[in-house]
């Protein structure tokens, strides 16, 4: 059972960055703080200037996430980071879509900085389970879930539903998690 504890939001120029702290609750009243952040760049007609400014803006608020705490973003970045790792073998996991551009780059910059993995080049998949935007014209990857690379073994699985459409041309991510909750040891007297 998963509540929203507290929900915080904030929209920066540009760019919408959404915070809720989840804190899950079992049976036992185990606690853990997860931090999911949704985050949408600018596109590729607006200047540099107002997408250097939305990394900044996003930089800021993983930056005031402890280390300690779980991480979630998932990110519409208009960017491709390709089909192969080449040079980001800690952050891309060997299964993306496409040709890398400038804005992939940058995304895989940014997950290297923060220690994150992106999530959905992690499971090799058929291209209908990869491609996340489509129109008449193009396909592609430009929809991530990321998450840091400790908590990587988390993710059992990551892809697309292409069935289920959320706009007209972006279809549905998800991310299969595996929480374990270590159970309390009871004690026996007799």
């Amino acid at each position: 059972m998963v509540e929203v504890a507290t929900k915080h939001g904030r929209h920066l120029e540009h760019i919408t960055v959404k915070i809720r702290k989840e804190i899950i609750k079992k049976k036992r009243k185990i606690r853990e703080h997860k931090n999911v952040i949704s985050a949408y760049a600018p596109q590729a007609r607006l200047s540099e200037e107002v997408k250097r400014r939305s990394w900044v803006d996003l930089d800021e608020v993983v930056r005031g996430i402890p280390q300690s705490e779980k991480i979630f973003i998932e990110v519409d970045f208009n960017g491709h980071v390709g089909e192969m790792a080449r040079g980001y073998d800690e952050v891309h996991g060997w299964f993306g879509f496409g040709v890398r551009n400038e804005g992939g780059t940058s995304l895989l910059e940014f997950a290297r900085a923060f220690d994150l993995v992106l999530a959905n080049t992690g499971f090799k998949k058929r291209e209908e389970h990869l491609v996340n935007f489509r129109s008449s014209v193009a396909k592609t990857q430009i929809d991530f879930l990321l998450i840091r690379r400790g908590d990587k073994s988390l993710c059992t699985n990551c892809k697309v539903i292409p069935s289920e459409c959320l706009l007209t041309q972006h279809r549905l991510l998800v991310m299969d998690l595996e929480v374990k909750v270590a159970r309390k040891k009871r004690a026996v007297f007799g």
